[in-house]
């Protein structure tokens, strides 16, 4: 791997993609988002780059990506929402759908810089809805780009996670290339959680018995980081405390790291760890926290604590039958200890700890999304609404920021693999 290449970042929100990228190598030389608070987490991470706060469909907000790439960017990377694709009807076109702008204007830019590369990621959903290979067209601008796309879960890239994205890989037709496929380690197709009669059970899928022994003592070893469960992520910090308010704690009080991942996890961290405080509980959720087993969720309580209130205080929505409902599936979780963790969402009450009766905080979402320690969430010190900003508060703008991010583990496997292949490329080019 040589050379290091000039990156983009558009809707970067805090920063999961080129977090990733700086650690393959490249240079990130900006970022761009409409969200204030994300924008604001994203430069205080990366001085090195130019934070773009504004709207992609403004044209001075084009016109300052322009101007911060100098006319000279290697790697455009980016997620843009794409509203409207699973309501394509009549072959109609994706990038025509006015509540897809957003994408429209990732593929002008690609258009508009040339890069020698590009990566976009989406739900993994696009594939299943008839739209991906609208997407690959639209990508390819007229061949200008050899572009595939490819389903990974985070999970195989030894983040503590499983989380499906589909990725969409573009490399300039000059190039003489193919895109490459990603190369994971297959961990999601090996183990999975298993409940049966209300209890858990980790359920391993043979494969072969030399595959399958190896992969189970590559899981349960800490000092291997190709499977990472959600012990080996957080357990050394299991000294947080509910409803702690302060915000940060002294790194020489965190206890000896205690895997492999902790270790890589913590590599640059200054003096203080940030993001450590924890959400207060309320106390039917503490109650019924203390009968959910380990992996398990609503489904799994005792029905006396399936009432929806227990206590009688009246608290979050009510289906109207005096009961949990679907509703609450993502609302009662308690992670696994021996497993990665499933899917985050961007709310702080949608897992809990695997031991103690508590939420996560910011901190431990970012462990589990690979953020690495030294990386802190932030909010715009300016106070009240400011366009794009979502409302609801600093803490929750904090776990939606990390919520919504790409593993930074994952966009750093997705980099080494570009990286490697314009390498290639230019060698080939120069001798050429």
């Amino acid at each position: 791997m040589s050379g290091c290449y000039r990156v983009a970042d558009l809707f970067c929100g805090a920063g999961g993609l080129s977090e990733g990228f700086r650690q393959a190598g490249c240079e990130v030389v900006v970022g761009s988002d409409m969200d204030p608070d994300a924008c604001a987490t994203f430069a205080l991470n990366f001085p090195e780059a130019e934070a773009i706060y504004g709207d992609v469909r403004e044209p001075k907000t084009r016109r300052a990506i322009a101007s911060a790439t100098g006319g000279d960017i290697d790697i455009i990377v980016g997620g843009p929402p794409c509203q409207a694709f699973s309501q394509m009807r009549n072959h109609s076109r994706l990038i025509d759908d006015p509540r897809n702008s957003l994408y429209r204007e990732f593929v002008r830019l690609i258009a508009k810089l040339e890069p020698k590369a590009f990566m976009m990621e989406n739900v993994p959903g696009l594939e299943q809805l008839g739209v991906k290979e609208q997407v690959l067209d639209d990508l390819s601008l007229d061949g200008l780009y050899n572009v595939r796309s490819q389903v990974v879960d985070a999970a195989d890239f030894g983040v503590p996670q499983t989380r499906k994205r589909i990725v969409f890989l573009g490399v300039h037709s000059s190039f003489g290339f193919e895109p490459p496929l990603l190369q994971g380690s297959g961990a999601t197709t090996a183990f999975s959680l298993e409940r049966r009669n209300g209890g858990d059970r980790t359920r391993y899928a043979v494969r072969s018995d030399r595959e399958l022994f190896a992969s189970i003592r590559q899981l349960q070893d800490p000092n291997d980081a190709t499977f990472v469960t959600a012990a080996q992520a957080i357990g050394d910090l299991e000294l947080l405390k509910v409803g702690e308010r302060q915000d940060a704690l002294v790194a020489q009080r965190l206890p000896p790291a205690e895997s492999e991942y902790q270790r890589l996890m913590r590599a640059g961290l200054g003096d203080s760890l940030s993001n450590t405080s924890v959400p207060r509980l309320n106390e039917d959720t503490r109650i019924r926290l203390s009968k959910l087993p380990p992996g398990g969720n609503f489904r799994d309580l005792p029905k006396e604590l399936t009432r929806r209130y227990l206590t009688g205080d009246r608290w979050g929505p009510s289906n109207g039958t005096g009961r949990l409902g679907r509703q609450h599936y993502y609302a009662y979780r308690r992670l696994h200890p021996d497993l990665w963790s499933w899917t985050l969402n961007t709310k702080a009450d949608s897992v809990y700890h695997y031991r103690r009766s508590r939420a996560l905080s910011v901190r431990e979402f970012a462990r589990l999304q690979s953020f690495p320690d030294r990386f802190a969430f932030t909010t715009d010190s300016r106070v009240g609404s400011l366009p794009g900003r979502i409302e609801g508060g600093a803490a929750h703008s904090r776990y939606r920021q990390v919520g919504n991010a790409v593993p930074p583990l994952l966009a750093r496997a997705i980099a080494e693999t570009l990286v490697e292949l314009l390498a290639s490329g230019s060698r080939v080019r120069r001798s050429a």
